[in-house]
């Protein structure tokens, strides 16, 4: 799957963290960015994501707004 955080909705809630700590961080700009152990870059591109501790697809639609997309 591919995710990608529009930084530029993202308000630092931190509930992507909290559902899935191993793909999602709060970064010290307070908003959330796809951690940089699972191989993504920072360009704000969708990165490809395997999590099998989470439902991506479920975190992006907590996302209260919006700001995580999740592509097959």
């Amino acid at each position: 799957m591919k995710v990608r955080i529009d930084t530029e909705k993202c308000i630092g809630c931190g509930l992507c963290e909290s559902m899935c700590p191993d793909v999602f961080k709060l970064d010290d700009d307070g908003k959330s960015h796809l951690k940089k152990d699972e191989g993504v870059d920072s360009t704000g591109s969708p990165q490809d994501i395997t999590c099998k501790s989470c439902d991506l697809y479920d975190i992006a639609n907590s996302c209260p707004e919006r700001a995580i997309s999740v592509y097959e």
